[in-house]
């Protein structure tokens, strides 16, 4: 093993600085703790709505980190049900400008555009993975759970989240590096 492939695990918590990030390396295993945001393809509309309005996100953009997902209701008893990570790319037509006002970290699974790859370089965001079939593990780093805008929406709604420890694995850095692309490199050196 050589000394590039060793990931380290790191322990982050919210709201994300540039010196949190510049140093992550693709593969990293992350422990992410403090408040998080959640938002799927629809609330992002409306933040791009509310921005062309001139008018203010529902929460502080600068250093925070969305989750893609779409939680399942909460069983009595619990904070919330299943929180699985959604596909990314829908909102990768929204990323970027979110990225230029501040936004450190995002949340999902599957690859993302050049353009949010470039954003995340550009204005130092990192795009993290979560394990897609481990919902019920992620819940149980989810410690607090309350809708803070768009209701209407139903799952997607915008939910402000406590995490501790909430793992993930850096897919695309502020160097420009792309997890999938380099498994794919590494894969036809095999």
């Amino acid at each position: 093993m050589n000394e590039k492939s060793v990931k380290k695990t790191v322990k982050l918590t919210t709201p994300l600085k540039n010196e949190d990030l510049v140093n992550l390396k693709i593969g990293d295993k992350i422990l992410l703790t403090g408040i998080i945001y959640t938002g799927r393809d629809a609330a992002h509309q409306k933040f791009i709505d509310t921005l062309n309005r001139g008018e203010k996100l529902p929460f502080e953009i600068e250093g925070s980190v969305i989750y893609y997902v779409g939680p399942a209701p909460a069983k009595p008893g619990e904070v919330i049900g299943s929180a699985g990570p959604t596909t990314s790319y829908r909102m990768d037509k929204f990323a970027p400008e979110l990225i230029k006002l501040g936004l450190k970290g995002m949340i999902g699974k599957g690859k993302r555009s050049k353009e949010v790859i470039e954003a995340c370089k550009k204005y130092k965001s990192v795009y993290f993975g979560a394990t897609g079939g481990a919902a019920a593990l992620i819940a149980s780093r989810i410690k607090s759970s309350k809708i803070i805008a768009y209701e209407d929406l139903g799952p997607e709604a915008v939910r402000e989240m406590y995490v501790e420890d909430f793992p993930m694995i850096v897919v695309n850095n502020t160097s420009g590096e792309d997890l999938y692309e380099e498994g794919k490199r590494k894969w036809k050196e095999l």
